[in-house]
């Protein structure tokens, strides 16, 4: 039976904290996604062309990631990651306020920043404070907490809506005021951690790195048709209401909440390349199916698995800790969201366009980039290293090309 000192010491641990800050980020983020949709077409009468705009706009801050380099160079990433979780919570409290076209842009931009340079420093500091072995372990622990407090708000979004006859702007004003809450609190009960090892303060690119920017890109462009369109595709095709997507979001979440802590044993016991290349096999087949599906059931079928397959992407962070100088972490972690969000800025605008002429051009668009990751993910080793990152080497392999 552990002691009251034993219980204190686990409850301010690094691991901890994560956790917690882990519940505080979809309390706000869970609260936009479900209801941002609906809040759109009911509320403002978007169409795919502004929803697209909207998306995009909201990956510029994910874009412009890396910059949180430079903010480190006046606070540390304990409380920069709380600040990013303040600012998250507060552009959420209020989009309720401005049902505009110009006002969604504002304050999906201000949630924005905050949602992204949280993920981005997260990231960094579990890469950071948990050991390489039980990295996948923690890394699906995350998202399984990350899940069931998003199936919570799903389902109390639900029961807001249709049994409590909540606004829009109250739910939305509720979530956010609840992720600055925990915001404070985390701010103020856990002393501040140090890294065992210093990190760079300047942006860094290594040549010996490239594979993984390659499958960070892709796995960003990728996402975007899934976070972007296939929600949409739910709400414009088969008529989905608010509570139905609620429902939804609740079911996905309560699957990957059970799913994630598994997924994240297969990482650990098989490994990066054999996890990634089934996540890839599986994305394929899921985008030709929203390119083709005609019945609602199908649909959500096909949505619950994409979120099984996405949690897979654990093994994109954890190869990364096995190939990477610890000192590289915080800086490459910016680097990274920003390579992601390349493709993210112009997909969604771009895509919107393409969804007017036909939706199932955009997910057979899908499929591909599923198709060019797969490749890109057979040239992971099976025992990645800081000395064997890839089985090409990219610096050799164009030196070779140029003799």
């Amino acid at each position: 039976m552990p002691s009251f000192l034993q219980l204190k010491t686990e409850w301010r641990s690094p691991e901890t904290l994560l956790m917690l800050m882990a519940i505080g980020m979809p309390l706000s983020f869970a609260t936009w996604t479900g209801l941002v949709n609906n809040f759109a077409v009911e509320m403002i009468n978007f169409d795919g062309r502004e929803i697209g705009i909207l998306q995009s706009l909201r990956e510029v801050p994910g874009f412009l990631s890396f910059a949180v380099v430079f903010a480190m160079l006046f606070l540390r990433q304990q409380p920069l990651t709380l600040l990013a979780l303040l600012l998250l919570g507060t552009g959420t409290a209020l989009t309720g306020f401005f049902p505009s076209f110009w006002g969604l842009l504002i304050t999906t931009f201000i949630m924005s920043i905050g949602f992204h340079y949280f993920e981005t420093l997260h990231q960094s500091l579990t890469l950071q404070w948990i050991d390489k072995n039980r990295a996948p372990v923690v890394f699906g622990r995350i998202i399984s907490l990350r899940s069931i407090t998003s199936a919570i708000i799903f389902g109390l979004i639900y029961l807001a809506l249709e049994f409590g006859g909540f606004s829009f702007f109250l739910i939305y004003l509720l979530g956010g005021c609840f992720t600055i809450a925990i915001a404070f609190f985390c701010w103020s009960a856990y002393p501040g951690f140090t890294s065992t090892v210093e990190q760079r303060k300047n942006i860094v690119l290594r040549s010996r790195y490239w594979l993984w920017y390659a499958l960070v890109f892709m796995s960003g462009a990728r996402r975007q048709i899934f976070i972007v369109f296939a929600v949409f595709l739910m709400v414009q095709k088969f008529g989905f209401s608010a509570s139905d997507m609620s429902i939804l979001f609740l079911v996905n979440m309560g699957v990957t909440f059970y799913m994630a802590p598994k997924i994240g044993r297969f990482i650990q016991r098989f490994g990066e390349r054999c996890s990634l290349i089934i996540e890839y096999i599986g994305l394929i087949m899921i985008f030709v199916g929203y390119a083709f599906v005609s019945e609602a059931w199908v649909g959500i079928v096909l949505y619950l698995l994409d979120h099984v397959f996405f949690a897979m992407a654990i093994a994109l962070k954890t190869y990364f800790q096995k190939i990477a100088d610890p000192e590289d972490i915080a800086s490459s972690s910016g680097v990274s969201f920003t390579i992601s969000h390349i493709a993210a800025v112009f997909i969604p605008a771009a895509f919107g366009f393409l969804w007017l002429y036909s939706p199932a051009y955009v997910f057979i668009a899908g499929a591909g980039m599923a198709g060019m990751s797969l490749v890109l993910a057979m040239l992971v080793p099976r025992n990645p290293t800081s000395e064997n990152a890839a089985l090409v080497n990219f610096r050799e392999h164009i030196a070779s090309r140029v003799e």
